[in-house]
């Protein structure tokens, strides 16, 4: 798939045929892509927990939210997410480009969190999480990245023994979208917001425009 085709595809899958397994090939090239994101020193500081087993998808689900039992009468989008054969934790690793920083070639004598204008070990593992939805449109996949909400980053850190050092930057969901899979969200009602809405030319709150 040309490039252009797979970036005007690429949509939220809130919905997933459970009947239908990821296979094994399309999770690792879905990493192998992730791993192609650029980060700052070439630190390198992400993780990916892949959790593509019943059990530990169900055990993820317990920790991430209030429904404890699957069968539980639950809104669209978890009824929905809760089919996704696959999810990837995205975990940010701080200290890596921390270490990486106070190193000679870099020029800091000490690991000062101070100086890092954003937290670039997020950013960058959230280009790494595009990657893999992008990704997942080449390989025919439907994919969702979504938030691990904060209350419950004690109790999924506690299912899958992720070290305190690691950050929650989100999760990817990997799945074939059913035929009649609909669109939720406020992707149905708000528009998309074109290149002069957002861009601006030279100065802020000048609008960018193409040459005629």
């Amino acid at each position: 798939m040309e490039f252009a085709e797979v970036v005007r595809r690429r949509r939220m899958v809130r919905d997933y045929d459970p009947l239908r397994p990821v296979p094994t090939a399309a999770v690792r090239r879905v990493l192998e892509h992730a791993i192609r994101a650029p980060s700052a020193g070439f630190s390198q500081g992400w993780d990916f927990l892949v959790l593509d087993s019943e059990e530990d998808r169900a055990r993820y689900w317990a920790a991430a939210t209030d429904v404890d039992d699957p069968g539980a009468d639950v809104d669209d989008w978890l009824r929905g997410m809760n089919r996704a054969p696959v999810l990837v934790l995205c975990l940010g690793n701080r200290d890596a480009y921390l270490d990486r920083y106070a190193e000679a070639d870099k020029g800091e004598a000490d690991r000062d969190e101070g100086r890092w204008p954003v937290d670039y070990w997020d950013v960058d593992t959230g280009m790494a999480a595009l990657l893999m939805l992008l990704t997942a449109v080449d390989e025919g996949l439907g994919a969702c990245f979504f938030g691990v909400p904060v209350p419950r980053h004690d109790a999924v850190r506690a299912a899958f023994d992720i070290p305190a050092g690691r950050s929650f930057v989100g999760v990817v969901s990997l799945g074939y979208a059913p035929d009649d899979e609909r669109r939720l969200g406020s992707a149905r009602s708000r528009p998309r917001r074109g290149p002069g809405d957002v861009a601006h030319h030279g100065r802020f709150g000048v609008p960018w425009e193409a040459p005629a």
